[in-house]
């Protein structure tokens, strides 16, 4: 098997005694160079790490595409597969989800974090993770000081129920999303659960995932540019969550502190995984242009083209503008 092909390269990565294999991007207004590991002169790179069991081309190869673009704007890119999953070694967790919520990859993305800065001369990295990949982001930016900013697209903070629905059940919600009866009776469930949610006040219900909260607090509140995408939900217009729900973006906006430096951005026409065209050209335009803002390259100008595409309003690091 070829190890580098035009601007990538195959790397193996000690993942704290287990190898790990990556992709490396090489910025590309830098010449190729026949050395497997030169250095990038103190720019920031961008790690990509997997999506709970996805490898790490990401949804139809999404997190290629990012990755090609903003090594392409003068960061260098890396997509690894962590332990037990893609290419790299170590048994598959059955209880993935699990592990993934209760921050399992912390120790082992921080050190693969820290490796990748000492070894290709980086200045520090931006991590990216969708959904579960996000809850990983962030449980590693917590641990590292080399995490210079964090990319995170739909993350969920509570803990998610690992359950088996009946085919009556899904028959249930088939019926309720389709009929005129149905969906009055799942309306007046979502106004129930409203109204035991006010009487609650702003605390975060019980399955909320306290340890990945405060992980958020600690990084957010010194500072750490992080953005946020958020694609549309069923019944949840909008960056606000469907009635009866909590209100995580609003929480942890307010608990990000005053010298927050969060963005928010919803991407309409998108779905969770934000790997259609819309979804992943405008997490590509929104997210060079943040990368552009925070951590300007040498590069001057990028080589990939503009393009047009229907995008959402901008939600700034302020909770009232939700």
């Amino acid at each position: 098997m070829k190890e580098a092909i035009e601007s990538r390269e195959l790397i193996t990565l000690n993942g704290l005694g287990t190898p790990l294999q990556g992709t490396y991007h090489r910025a590309t207004d830098r010449p190729p160079a026949s050395r497997r590991e030169p250095g990038e002169r103190n720019r920031i790179g961008v790690l990509f790490l997997n999506t709970l069991f996805l490898p790490r081309t990401g949804t139809g190869d999404s997190a290629v595409y990012w990755a090609e673009a903003f090594a392409a704007c003068g960061h260098p890119s890396f997509r690894v597969d962590l332990s037990g999953l893609g290419d790299s070694d170590a048994p598959l967790n059955t209880a993935l989800l699990d592990f993934i919520n209760a921050g399992g990859y912390e120790a082992i993305a921080s050190a693969i974090v820290k490796e990748l800065v000492e070894r290709f001369s980086l200045s520090g990295l931006v991590i990216v993770g969708q959904c579960a990949g996000a809850i990983s982001a962030l449980f590693a930016a917590a641990a590292s000081k080399e995490c210079k900013g964090l990319i995170i697209l739909d993350p969920y903070f509570y803990l998610p129920q690992q359950m088996k629905k009946s085919r009556a059940w899904k028959r249930l919600v088939r019926w309720a999303s389709t009929s005129r009866f149905g969906g009055t009776l799942s309306n007046t469930y979502d106004w129930l659960k409203n109204i035991r949610l006010a009487l609650r006040g702003n605390s975060p219900p019980g399955n909320a995932n306290f340890a990945l909260l405060k992980r958020w607090t600690d990084v957010a509140s010194k500072g750490t540019p992080i953005l946020l995408f958020k694609a549309p939900g069923r019944k949840s217009p909008g960056v606000k969550p469907r009635v009866g729900e909590f209100d995580y973006i609003a929480y942890i906006l307010a608990k990000a502190g005053r010298k927050n430096q969060v963005v928010v951005q919803l991407i309409d026409g998108t779905d969770h995984s934000f790997a259609n065209q819309i979804g992943r050209i405008a997490v590509r335009r929104h997210a060079e242009g943040w990368l552009s803002t925070h951590f300007p390259s040498t590069k001057t100008e990028s080589s990939t083209p503009s393009l047009s595409v229907p995008i959402a309003h901008d939600y700034e690091n302020h909770a009232q503008c939700l």
